[in-house]
């Protein structure tokens, strides 16, 4: 059943890219602009900023957006292939692979929607983020492996 549940996971995640994917421009930049000034305005509450441009932080928002949605996909996607006993070299270079693969293929879907575009860099972004994810979940399994078994006297 968890295995299942770990590429449920994954599926699940993969559409919700491409929701945000398919959306029309004007629709896309609107969601991201209203996290924008909501998130300009909670941060002028603690720390008053002087002249804020919300296109610039907008345009800094949406392309961590990329890197932090392919930052989960690399984590689930690796998940997935650990629970389902791919070892654990395998399963990093698989998973980056698929997540490479995705993010091309998302670009190139993007080219079909009204004004939106394929970019190079948005893949490169989600490649990043998909590395830093992988990477985060391959040292935290590291530590609690290591914290699990126990050492081995030195006599």
């Amino acid at each position: 059943m968890l295995k299942s549940l770990t590429w449920i996971t994954v599926f699940l995640w993969m559409i919700l890219i491409f929701y945000f994917s398919q959306q029309p421009v004007h629709i896309s930049y609107g969601l991201s602009t209203t996290i924008t000034e909501q998130l300009i305005e909670t941060v002028q509450t603690i720390v008053p900023l002087e002249e804020v441009h919300v296109d610039t932080v907008n345009h800094i928002v949406r392309k961590n957006a990329h890197f932090i949605i392919y930052f989960f996909l690399g984590i689930f996607i690796l998940g997935a292939l650990r629970k389902n006993g791919i070892n654990r070299i395998r399963s990093i270079w698989l998973a980056l692979f698929v997540c490479i693969i995705y993010a091309a293929s998302d670009e190139f879907h993007q080219l079909f929607v009204p004004g939106r575009g394929a970019q190079v860099k948005d893949v490169l972004i989600d490649c990043a983020g998909a590395v830093f994810g992988i990477g985060t979940a391959t040292i935290i399994s590291s530590i609690r492996k290591r914290k699990k078994v126990p050492s081995k006297p030195l006599v």
